[in-house]
């Protein structure tokens, strides 16, 4: 009769085997490729002594191909429950010393189980992607994962936050489900995401490219847009996660105010009353308006590589998590185009469905004009954007710091949009367009018919800009709520986030609105 402490023994030496993973030798290959392991990347993130591993004992059934011979640690994938900065993580994190961290059928399914768990429960979830894609052997049972995979990432969005680390490999269907999260954050040098290799694109095409610049981080940050963060290595790609879930609710249902000041802290900024050059062509740093109205100067931007003539990221006033957006005056100076708006409408849908605030700064002067933007759908684009507000039903805030021009001023959270409270700075400039454009209109027959022309437009738009291009004619509607001082803009900002916490923005029942694709 096998005795009891002989049966914990076996249990301990068969647990030993699989945390072992392939040994040595597959840990050296990792780390020489200047990766994690899989264990290393969990061990990294998660709060000490809080992480309780899920379907340990979970192998394959394949049988095809010598699979029934072949042993595969933890299944390629190692799953389980912790606390990230005491708060409660599902995380799944691919192993490629396992056969490449391939995907098959019962890999899939232990993603599978904790992202129902995660549903359950109202976690966030974090999946280290690091594989060599589908496991071939298994055939349509492999392909099959990855279809269960997506629905339940599907099922997750907008209940609970996901957030994917691509710290390795992710190609064809497996860069699919990172795309279908929330977040991503991709290692760069060492991970690449892309649907079809160069060698296959060699093949069909004749085009010769390699993996790094056809799927490489910054390619898929700065060209492409997939991603939202770039880390230097898998160290900072946590730190990165770890930064995304303070800001982070766990779910959809918690409150947005949960970790509010009870005090409203401000001071008087005067750095912010300088900011705003007296040229209106010079342009200045968003970035540093961004940091003076936040909790200790603390922002992290999201896609900072993408659209740089917009600014999307997350802060805390008052340690109330608000997402901003923001103009850049520092890039095409702050215009839309079909970039931008793809880029705000994501950020602003993502704050809706999760109950932050959005706090938008405005210095925009129209939409970037071009046959290239144009025929690339621009219009659709745009609407994007005006939609994602409009539908919003979050407390919503704008501050107009200078430029606020035509249609893309209603698409950067105008009044008229069903923005609660809307504050322009002294400096502000409200109007259908421009000063130089609107004169010349306005005023064209005075300036052809006069004996100096240049002089006579010169004068003509001094004087619709002293006129027209100030935020008093809108305040004089009704169309702005305050005008207030740069310096007292953090006050304004907290001041009304404390007003609007119990905002309650009731819509038509419908099963969803039909945002242009």
């Amino acid at each position: 009769m096998i005795t009891t402490r002989k049966k914990i023994e076996s249990f301990r030496k068969k647990r030993k085997k699989i945390f072992k993973g392939t040994g040595e030798t597959g840990i050296e290959k990792q780390h020489k490729k200047g990766k994690l392991t899989a264990r290393e990347r969990i061990a990294l993130l998660i709060d000490i002594n809080t992480w309780q591993e899920i379907n340990s004992f979970v192998k394959h059934r394949a049988t095809n191909f010598g699979m029934d011979k072949i042993d595969i640690p933890s299944e390629g994938v190692i799953t389980g429950v912790s606390r990230v900065r005491d708060k409660i993580v599902y995380i799944a994190s691919q192993d490629f010393t396992a056969r490449g961290g391939s995907v098959g059928e019962m890999h899939a399914e232990k993603i599978c189980a904790i992202m129902d768990m995660a549903l359950k429960t109202g976690d966030p979830i974090v999946l280290f992607n690091d594989s060599g894609g589908a496991r071939i052997q298994e055939g349509v049972d492999s392909l099959s994962g990855y279809g269960k995979i997506f629905y339940r990432n599907t099922l997750l969005s907008g209940v609970v936050p996901q957030i994917a680390v691509v710290c390795g490999p992710c190609a064809g269907g497996a860069a699919y489900s990172p795309a279908l999260m929330d977040f991503i954050i991709m290692v760069k040098n060492t991970s690449q995401m892309y649907i079809t290799g160069p060698q296959v694109i060699k093949e069909v095409t004749g085009e010769n490219i390699d993996g790094e610049n056809l799927g490489g981080a910054i390619i898929n940050a700065q060209i492409s847009g997939n991603i939202h963060f770039v880390a230097q290595n898998d160290q900072e790609a946590i730190e990165i996660v770890n930064k995304l879930l303070y800001f982070l609710p766990s779910n959809n249902t918690e409150d947005g105010y949960l970790n509010a000041n009870q005090d409203i802290i401000w001071n008087e900024d005067n750095f912010l009353n300088n900011i705003i050059p007296d040229n209106p062509k010079e342009s200045y740093n968003m970035h540093k308006i961004i940091q003076h109205i936040s909790d200790n100067g603390d922002f992290l931007e999201v896609k900072a590589l993408f659209a740089r003539n917009i600014i999307t990221g997350f802060s805390k006033i008052n340690g109330v998590t608000v997402g901003i957006v923001a103009n850049n005056p520092l890039f095409k100076a702050g215009v839309l185009d079909i970039d931008a708006s793809d880029k705000s409408a994501e950020f602003i849908r993502f704050c809706n469905v999760f109950n932050i605030p959005i706090i938008t700064f405005v210095d925009v002067p129209g939409f970037i004009p071009g046959v290239e933007q144009e025929y690339g759908g621009v219009i659709r684009h745009g609407a994007k954007m005006l939609f994602a507000y409009a539908s919003s039903t979050v407390p919503k805030i704008t501050i107009i710091t200078r430029k606020a021009y035509g249609g893309a001023y209603l698409a950067m959270s105008a009044k008229s949009m069903g923005t609660d409270r809307v504050a322009a700075w002294p400096t502000a400039e409200i109007a259908v367009m421009g000063a130089q454009g609107a004169a010349n209109i306005i005023f064209r027959k005075e300036i052809l018919t006069s004996e100096n022309p240049d002089e006579t437009k010169k004068q003509k738009i001094e004087e619709y800009q002293n006129e027209f291009s100030t935020p008093y004619i809108a305040a004089s509607r009704g169309l702005i709520d305050s005008i207030i001082e740069p310096k007292d803009t953090r006050k304004y900002i907290a001041l009304s986030l404390d007003i609007l916490k119990s905002k309650n923005d009731i819509r038509p029942p419908k099963k969803h609105g039909l945002i242009p694709m």
